[in-house]
């Protein structure tokens, strides 16, 4: 079973940023289309972005499109998402997982422990 480890996450106020990493233990994250999910205090986890194998496609959720941008680091074997001018909405703990394909953001592999991210003033 692949396993994942997030990390990035912290106390922003609104308008700032941060960057979650994604990384992969044993295996090659390339081989993979990955997605960042996000699951706010009281309600479902939900998708935010997905990369593909290739990097050639991505998908990004209504709410984060222009603001977050999902990348790779192959020689780190990390998965990326930086995220831009944060509102308190954004404010949930983030995880990653791989996905069947960038149009299906569907965790298939066991959930890490994901990492936080608060924005407050």
């Amino acid at each position: 079973q692949l396993q994942f480890v997030e990390s990035g996450g912290g106390l922003v106020q609104p308008g700032g940023s941060l960057r979650l990493s994604c990384a992969a233990s044993g295996f090659t994250l390339d081989y993979y289309a990955i997605g960042w999910f996000r699951q706010a205090p009281g309600k479902e986890r939900e998708g935010v972005s997905c990369i593909s194998s290739s990097d050639i496609s991505t998908y990004y959720a209504d709410s984060v499109k222009g603001r977050f941008t999902i990348s790779r680091d192959s020689a780190k074997n990390t998965v990326y998402l930086q995220m831009n001018s944060l509102k308190p909405e954004d404010t949930a703990a983030y995880y990653c997982n791989r996905v069947p394909n960038i149009a299906t953001p569907i965790g298939l592999e066991a959930w890490g422990q994901g990492t936080l991210v608060t924005v407050s003033s």
